[in-house]
């Protein structure tokens, strides 16, 4: 077995024989298009879109419609603005969203994921703020396909003994 190391000083006399590698950190460039806009996907359930995002005025557009048009439920709407309420960038971004399939609850999930996601690309020093309130993170849950001699994915017929 290896002797035992027990002071900094005996560590620098092993590690002289070694050459050292020093692992620097390059901050992360940001990745945007030729009109100064940052794209990514979002997804969540079976939902899948599409986001943009550019400097503006926090104007949302989803499928060419307002986002209050077409996400009604405030439940919904909020859901949208959380990135740019942890990012601390509320009103500083324009959304141009395309999302399809799913319902709406997953498809503001969606759009909430390609935000935060499209965030980070445009400016890499969100990611922090963003990574630890779980908005990077693709919700990966979804419906549980229905088994054949069941009623539903889990629920079973009423048992008759006799």
């Amino acid at each position: 077995m290896a002797e035992e190391i027990k002071s900094l000083d005996e560590l620098d006399a092993v590690a002289e024989g070694t050459p050292a590698v020093v692992e620097t950190m390059t901050p992360a460039e940001p990745q945007r298009d030729a009109l100064g806009r940052s794209y990514a996907t979002g997804k969540r359930k079976d939902a899948v879109a599409r986001v943009w995002i550019k400097p503006g005025s926090g104007k949302v557009t989803v499928n060419g419609k307002e986002m209050s048009v077409y996400f009604a439920r405030p439940v919904l709407q909020m859901i949208l603005r959380q990135p740019f309420t942890v990012a601390g960038v509320d009103g500083e971004f324009d959304v141009m969203a395309t999302v399809k399939g799913g319902g709406l609850s997953g498809q503001a999930g969606a759009v909430k994921h390609g935000i935060s996601k499209a965030l980070q690309l445009y400016e890499p020093s969100l990611r922090g703020a963003l990574k630890a309130a779980g908005f990077l993170t693709r919700d990966s849950r979804v419906v549980e396909r229905k088994k054949f001699g069941r009623a539903k994915a889990r629920k079973s017929f009423q048992f008759s003994k006799r």
